[in-house]
């Protein structure tokens, strides 16, 4: 089975300031020009694109053995068949040591990953981390000493549309293969797979397998890493997007220094979009910029002097166009030090400085509910910390334990729950930890009425009877 991420949804431009060039810029003088090749660079860059084979054990799940009279004379679910799932990817190795980036959704839920290198030989890797708000993973080679080619990343803020890039991967695990386009827009924020909606997109054909490959500029360097197209049939129809290389620089420097989690600037704010009718309460003559909705006590926006309904609209001297934009921006700020953002208030421009720290994650407290028979079985939880709030999009201040993962097969799963629910109650209980919960789920009840907060909504979901 081959990967790649499917967008479906009508895509809106986003305008963005011109940087400074990074490359001289012409159009070809001679015919003789037009002759020119590519081969040079894709000589110097193929071999630190790899291929990635993930593999999972699944089970084959008959529904008929949910009933329990078929069950005893019929078989248990521990005789139920295995089966080995299987797909393809693609990567790139940043680190001569044997450290390849790739797209998470490329290995999510694998046993077994394996790596084969442009020149067939294969080595088996291990996941270093994972990081689902960007769809980014960083694997590493087992049990080798040998150094190997590996692509410097580009400054991704410098690429302009229109620059010429270099697709590679592996698409339709037909082998290593190359394609050529050209940059067709950037900050595009309305793509809607990841957290960080912030993507370069290009007309260089991406196809299912090329997920995790490489986009490069012509200077060899990797201007971003493919993740997902726009397509109605399931091949390329010139519309790809990859994750700008500044993004995928932050996840991999977290790898390399040993962390299991991305670490990266936490504002402490919740900002929302300018609507157009927002822009004409504010007397703004264009709907753009990020619009301040909460301020957390004490975090580094309080602490800079950010305000409720203040209007972010630019970060470092970038201009920031939405919500989106700032995120990314921020989130790409080395820790350390502090970011200068310009805030519209009252009419005037402010400059705030927000210090760039990590949220702090005390009293985190994750545990996995394992009671037998609750509807809870096989989810993990964790108190509402200022990290667990930032990670899953949630509002610090909310109150009860949040649902971080969910084991395949497990019965919270199998009843619906999802990552970033929050459970308030359980039979009339109020949940305030997540020992709370632990404590909940092991009662013997035949009825469980819960209160789960998903979205922002309140759901009243009774189970059993």
């Amino acid at each position: 089975m081959t990967l790649i991420r499917y967008v479906t949804l009508l895509l809106v431009s986003a305008v963005v300031a011109t940087p400074a060039l990074a490359q001289e810029r012409r159009v070809p003088s001679s015919a003789a020009e037009l002759r020119l090749s590519f081969a040079p660079i894709v000589q110097r860059v193929q071999p630190a694109v790899v291929n990635v084979y993930a593999a999972k054990t699944v089970q084959n799940r008959n529904p008929l053995l949910d009933d329990p009279i078929f069950r005893r004379f019929f078989g248990v679910p521990g005789q139920q068949p295995e089966q080995m799932q299987r797909s393809l990817g693609s990567g790139v190795m940043v680190d001569a040591s044997g450290l390849v980036v790739t797209n998470n959704h490329v290995i999510e839920g694998a046993d077994q990953v394996k790596i084969s290198l442009a020149d067939k030989r294969e080595f088996e890797a291990e996941i270093v981390l994972k990081d689902s708000r960007t769809d980014l993973a960083v694997l590493r080679i087992k049990d080798s000493r040998e150094k190997f080619a590996t692509l410097d990343f580009a400054n991704s803020d410098e690429v302009l549309v229109g620059d010429v890039v270099l697709a590679i991967g592996n698409p339709f695990g037909v082998g290593q293969t190359v394609t050529q386009g050209i940059i067709s827009a950037l900050a595009r924020t309305q793509v809607g797979i990841t957290d960080y909606q912030f993507f370069i997109q290009t007309d260089a054909a991406i196809n299912p397998g090329n997920s995790g490959g490489a986009l490069v500029d012509m200077t060899g360097k990797l201007a971003g890493i493919n993740t997902a197209i726009f397509s109605r049939s399931g091949g390329s129809q010139g519309i790809g997007f990859a994750i700008p290389a500044n993004m995928v620089r932050v996840v991999v420097a977290s790898a390399k220094s040993g962390g299991k989690a991305v670490k990266r600037p936490y504002l402490g704010a919740r900002l929302q979009a300018v609507t157009p009718e927002i822009a004409e309460t504010l007397g703004l003559k264009l709907p753009t910029g990020a619009l301040v909705a909460n301020v957390a006590p004490n975090g580094p926006a309080a602490r800079a002097g950010l305000k409720l309904s203040d209007l972010i609209v630019g970060i470092d001297g970038q201009v920031i166009d939405d919500p989106n934009a700032f995120d990314y921006r921020f989130a790409t700020r080395p820790l350390g030090g502090s970011a200068q953002i310009d805030v519209q208030r009252a009419g005037k421009t402010v400059k705030l400085a927000v210090p760039l720290e990590t949220a702090p994650d005390t009293n985190r407290d994750e545990i996995v509910l394992t009671a037998p028979g609750s509807p809870f079985q096989g989810a993990k939880v964790a108190n509402i910390s200022p990290a667990v709030a930032d990670e899953l999009r949630l509002d610090a201040s909310a109150e009860g334990v949040v649902v971080i993962d969910l084991a395949d097969g497990g019965a919270a799963a199998s009843v619906g729950f999802q990552k970033g629910d929050i459970i308030q109650a359980v039979n009339n209980q109020k949940i305030a930890k997540t020992s709370d919960l632990d404590k909940a789920s092991k009662s013997q009840s035949r009825i469980w009425r819960i209160r789960v907060v998903r979205g922002g909504q309140q759901i009243n979901v009774t189970l059993g009877g």
